[in-house]
């Protein structure tokens, strides 16, 4: 059993966006509950949605006035704010371990995680970055719906400085919120991007299309 929110990986070029953000969720309005702000502790609101089960069980379970540590899902919106898909929660003290998320499995002591609030692990291709000002851009792959379909890939604005020989790279990194902005904590480049057709922009290969 895991005591993470967030499992392990299982393949080398497994995409992901997925990290935890604690504060208090605000919903629009009392007739629109799935859209919202959550509040972090220095005051920030970072505009959120709800996703799936995670409206019963927060009607039922949650002391919705209290922060908690919210699993969600990253996405960056036109301005360079924030926008996060909220997916589960983390607090083994107040639900049961199939209530948790849908990541989360197993009923540690704390409600607290080794890598501490506001922790994101995203993995993806390196398409933009920037050293000289700090910002990059990766794109991240997402799963075929149980329908079928396969959602368009999506990419997230990122303030680090990653070298340019780690452009069209598949890249694990392990993030940190601050305010608005997820900040490189650490980067570990796993392959370089295989070109389509054996040739590529400018020499760098373009992502694959295979989903992780």
């Amino acid at each position: 059993m895991r005591d993470h929110p967030i499992s392990p990986v299982t393949e080398p070029l497994q995409y992901r966006a997925i990290g935890v953000v604690r504060g208090t969720y605000r919903p629009e309005s009392d007739e629109q509950l799935t859209r919202g702000v959550l509040v972090d502790d220095q005051g920030q609101e970072l505009e959120a949605v709800v996703l799936g089960r995670m409206l019963t069980l927060m009607r039922r379970h949650l002391a919705m006035e209290q922060p908690h540590l919210w699993v969600v899902y990253p996405r960056s919106r036109d301005g360079g704010h924030l926008h996060l898909q909220i997916a589960g929660i983390w607090e083994p003290s107040t639900l049961d371990r199939t209530d948790l998320s849908p990541v989360a499995e197993a009923e540690p002591v704390h409600d607290t995680l080794p890598e501490g609030d506001d922790f994101f692990s995203i993995r993806g291709e390196l398409i933009f970055t920037r050293p000289e000002s700090g910002d990059l851009v990766v794109k991240v792959r997402q799963q075929p719906r149980a329908d079928g379909s396969r959602p368009l890939p999506f990419k997230l604005q990122l303030k680090g400085e990653l070298p340019l020989d780690q452009l069209r790279h598949f890249v694990s990194l392990d993030v940190r919120r601050q305010g608005q902005d997820l900040q490189v904590e650490h980067c570990e480049a796993i392959a370089p991007m295989p070109t389509r057709g054996g040739k590529g922009r400018g020499g760098k290969g373009r992502g694959r299309r295979a989903e992780a």
